[in-house]
Formats: structure tokens, C-alpha cells, sequence
């Protein structure tokens, strides 16, 4: 499947909700005075504390983030430079800024009111699920900011520091709380709430302190809405929580990744967009890179809403250390791969176009270009298909007249596909009755009494997934059809006796079998079965 065609699915909620990503700039230093660079580090004074909105400028800073990334729009950016925005909170030069700003960055430089020639910084700790990141800048005695430790009501005061668009000229915009607690829940993010409100921020104000007339931190800008005017911040009071970690050295709620939930328009695939990886992190050991799609985490099929909280919350819910297992859609080559974070580092998940595509008759075949996500007629079952297999049934699964489960058959002439062998389809069942009869291999054995008649056995192996494990056998020229013929039988790895899956799958070409791929990639159960 080529990857401008599947781009253009992404339905980058990034067009509606444009948050705050730094844009790339040339390099340019900010046109203030030069002042010498302090020789050594003064003991740091409480008098050095910004408490007037005049002396603000001081403890905001510009950061240029130089490195690579991927965008899922863009694709592949080599030595670029983003800007965004901090503010210092310690004399020592500790700062916040968003995670999206710094996380994956080769090296930062960071501009300071009254310098000419950028000063560098580390990054301390970082948070894709809070979007923050805390940064060590060179040198001592700054200017720094304190948080606001009253209550956030709307109609309160507040000013958005920063610097919109990367220009390296300060800007200062003015406006009140519209929202005190406003959903947290975004593509981008998961925070349990923020500030709403109208002092404009736009691109490269990223990080930057919302304050009150007194030059209190009163939250973290990170996202704006240019449709409908709306701007956001994380609290202070949240954020500062998160922050002492940070400082501390350590990553919070995070593998080390830069990115964000996407979606296709069909809902066919979704997952978070890895843009870039932290180094050393569990994302960097596992082997993630940028331009990566987690699909699965422990099982669970990310981001199906578009937004980050399923997998901030399979975070919050295991320690730093713990194994977790993942799926990944390496989106360049449309490779899977499975692996852990913190375990067994990434490697290509087996594939029935990689491994059987010398044994189909028809050739490459008329590659499938969309898939769209279909349920049963229950909703309690769900596959990815080609979009030219327009017929679908989603009645329930029948033996003898009696239902005993969900299934779906999908072809582009379902009719043929149910009564030949020369017709590319599918047939996936799921049923709760046929579990409480037999396993997976008496079901599969079952089917082989079936077909071995019309059909000459090639081969079974093992199947397993991160949710199910199972066998399949594969046939090879039914009725003299030159075709591929795949039968799968499975129980799911948790409560093992629950359910039986089926999946029966016709093959006539090599694109056929990345279309099964697919098929394998996203079956699922997601509802009661009737």
C-alpha cells in the first residue's frame, strides 16, 4: 500500500485542533543587547524572583529544538530546528516546556532575553502523556518565575508569554480564564484538566507561562484551537506536581516518545504517531523509531477515539519498569512488528504475503488501496477489509439453526465466495457455545475433515498475537482454483476458555494476502455475542 495513499486517510485532528508544535525557523538570535555571560555561579537569591509583568520578558525563554522527525503529514524532516517557548523556575536555570517541544531532539539552544548567542540545555525529565518536559539550562542566577497557588476561576486575569510562530520577537497577549476545567483529553495529551482561555497563543508558544497580573504561573500553554479561537493550558497546580518528578531526573507517564493519537477516516487503523524517540528510553531500547504507529499495547487496540488516554492510562496503571507488550505499524515499509518495552526489543511479526506469496497462482495482483473497519450486526465483532469488498453479512453465526456466535463474511461477490474458491473473501466467526465443546485444535481439525476433499493440505502452524493464540492450516488449489485457502482457529490468551475464533480466508493473489495481514492486524471482539 503506498504511503501517500494511506496518509491522506489520517484524520490529523491536528487540522482542528492545532496544537502548539514549534515551527521551523531559520536560526535566528534575538536582536537584544549582548550581556556578558557569567564566569561563575552566584549563590542564588530570592530577589532574583520576576513578580512584575514588566520584568516577565526576562524569565521567558525561546527554545530551538535541532534534529530529526517524522510527521505524519510531512513525513520524514532531516535537521530541522522547532521552536517553542519555556520559563525558568529556578535561579539555578531549571525550566518547563512541553514535551513535544524537546523530546527526540538531537541538541536544544535556548535564547534568553539580552544574549545574543544561544546557551545550551538538557533535558531532565519528560512526560508525553502530561506533554511537559523540564530542561537544565547553562549557566546560574536567572530570573525565574513562582506558581500561582490561589484558586483558578473564569473571569481571572491572565497574560500568554511566548513566542508565536518561532519569531524570535517576545510577544505578550491578554485575556481571562474562560475555563477552569476544561476536558484534558485531546490527541495530544491526557491531563485530567485545563485552562481555557482567549489570550491568543498560537505555534511556538509552546511551554510558555500563562500568568496572572502578578507574574504567577497559573498554567502551561501547549495547545490552541485556531477554528474556534480557543487556547489552552495545563494548570499550574497539576503541572507543578509532575514537574518536581521531572526535575528530579526522572520520566513521568512515558516511554520517551514524541507523538500523538491518530486515526484513519474509516477507523481501520489508529494508534499514537511516534515523531521521535528519546535515547535510552524504553521506546528508544525497544527499538521504536520515528515515523512508527504503536497499534496494540498489552492487547489493546490504541486511540480508536482519537486521542491519547488509553495509552496514558495502560501507563498509569504499570510501573516505569514493567514489561509492557506493543504492536507497531512501521508505516515507510507497512511492516508489523511486535515486541516489549522494558523486554524482547522489536522484530517483524510473521506475514502471510512475505511468507506465502510464492505459492498463490495470480501473481501481485490489483493491490488493495483503503480498508474500512466493519462490525457484525451485533456490534459485538469487528475486522479491517478492502473497501471493494462491498458485501458484507454480519448475521449471527448459525449451526443447525441455531445461532451460536457473531460472525462476518466479506467479498466483492460474496455469493461467489460462499460457494466457489475463485473468489478473494473472508469469513470470520467468533462463538462462546463451540468454546464450551472443544479447543482450538479440535475446531481446526474439524474444518480439515472439511475441506482436505476439495482442497490439498500444506501445511499447520502456531498463531499468536498479542491477545489471541492459536493454529492454521493452509491449503493450496481447491477445485483447481489456484488458489490459497487459510483456516484459523483461536482462544483468546486471557480466560482462555471463553471463546473460539474463526477466520477463513480465500487467496488468490499476493495482494489477497497482505489484505489477510490486514485481516489479522485489526479482527477483534469488542462486543456481547448474541
Amino acid at each position: 500500500m503506498r504511503r501517500a495513499q494511506y496518509l491522506g486517510t489520517f484524520l490529523l485532528i491536528l487540522s482542528l485542533l492545532v496544537a502548539c508544535a514549534p515551527a521551523s525557523q531559520p536560526t535566528t538570535a534575538p536582536t537584544n543587547p549582548p550581556v556578558e555571560l557569567p564566569t561563575s555561579a552566584p549563590q542564588p537569591t530570592p530577589t532574583q524572583q520576576v513578580d512584575v509583568l514588566s520584568l516577565l520578558r526576562s524569565a521567558t525563554v525561546q527554545i530551538e529544538a535541532q534534529g530529526s522527525f517524522v510527521d505524519p503529514e510531512l513525513g520524514s524532516l532531516y535537521n530541522v530546528a522547532g521552536r517553542g517557548t519555556g520559563f525558568i523556575i529556578d535561579p539555578s536555570g531549571i525550566a518547563v516546556t512541553n514535551n513535544h517541544v524537546v523530546t527526540g531532539a538531537a541538541l536544544l539552544k535556548v535564547f534568553l532575553a539580552g544574549e545574543t548567542r544561544p546557551r545550551n540545555a538538557k533535558i531532565l525529565g519528560v512526560s508525553e502523556c502530561w506533554d511537559l518536559a523540564v530542561i537544565d539550562i547553562e549557566g546560574d542566577d536567572f530570573p525565574f518565575l513562582t506558581f500561582y497557588e490561589g484558586e483558578i476561576t473564569p473571569g481571572l486575569e491572565v497574560y500568554a508569554a511566548g513566542f508565536p510562530l518561532g519569531d524570535p520577537e517576545y510577544t505578550l497577549t491578554k485575556g481571562i480564564v474562560s475555563k477552569a476545567n476544561a476536558d484534558g483529553e485531546s490527541f495530544w495529551a491526557s491531563v485530567p484538566a485545563v485552562i481555557e482561555h482567549d489570550a491568543r497563543i498560537r505555534g511556538g508558544n509552546s511551554g510558555g507561562p500563562l500568568v496572572n497580573m502578578q507574574g504567577q504561573v497559573v498554567g502551561v500553554n501547549y495547545a490552541g484551537n485556531d477554528r474556534f479561537d480557543q487556547n489552552f493550558a495545563i494548570r499550574g497546580k497539576d503541572a507543578l506536581k509532575v514537574i518536581e518528578i521531572l526535575k528530579a531526573g526522572q520520566d513521568y507517564e512515558s516511554i520517551g516518545i514524541n507523538g500523538q493519537a491518530v486515526v484513519s477516516e474509516d477507523g481501520s487503523l489508529s494508534g499514537i504517531w511516534v515523531a521521535s524517540v528519546k535515547s535510552g528510553s524504553p521506546a528508544g531500547k525497544a527499538g521504536l523509531q520515528g515515523g512508527d504507529i504503536i497499534t496494540l499495547m498489552e492487547g489493546l487496540v490504541l486511540a480508536t477515539d482519537g486521542q491519547m488516554t488509553d495509552y496514558c492510562n495502560i501507563l498509569r496503571t504499570r510501573n516505569a519498569s514493567d514489561v509492557l507488550a506493543i504492536e507497531v505499524l512501521r508505516f515507510g515499509t507497512q511492516e508489523v512488528l511486535a515486541g516489549e518495552l522494558n523486554g524482547k526489543p522489536l522484530e517483524t511479526k510473521f506475514s502471510f504475503a512475505q511468507q506465502l506469496e510464492e505459492d498463490v497462482s495470480g501473481g501481485s495482483g490489483q493491490a488493495y488501496g483503503d480498508y474500512v473497519l466493519v462490525q457484525d450486526d451485533y456490534g459485538a465483532i469487528q475486522v479491517a477489509i478492502p473497501s471493494t469488498w462491498t458485501q458484507v453479512d454480519g448475521s449471527p453465526w448459525v449451526s443447525d439453526g441455531e445461532v451460536i456466535g457473531s460472525s462476518i463474511s466479506a467479498a466483492a461477490n460474496l455469493d461467489r465466495f460462499n460457494n466457489a474458491f475463485d473468489e478473494p473473501g473472508i469469513f470470520f466467526g467468533v462463538s462462546d457455545q463451540v468454546a464450551k465443546l472443544a479447543g482450538y485444535i479440535q475446531l481446526l481439525d474439524y474444518y480439515k475433515s472439511v475441506f482436505q476433499s476439495s482442497c490439498k493440505w500444506q501445511i499447520r502452524e502456531k498463531y499468536e498475537d498479542n491477545a489471541f493464540e492459536g493454529s492454521y492450516d493452509v491449503y493450496k488449489n481447491c477445485e483447481g482454483a489456484g488458489n490459497l485457502f487459510i483456516v484459523l482457529t483461536a482462544r483468546p490468551k486471557v480466560d482462555k476458555t471463553s471463546l473460539l475464533v474463526s477466520v477463513l480466508f480465500n487467496a488468490m493473489t499476493d495482494a489477497d494476502l497482505k489484505a489477510f495481514d490486514q485481516v489479522l492486524a485489526t479482527f477483534d471482539v469488542v462486543g456481547a455475542l448474541p
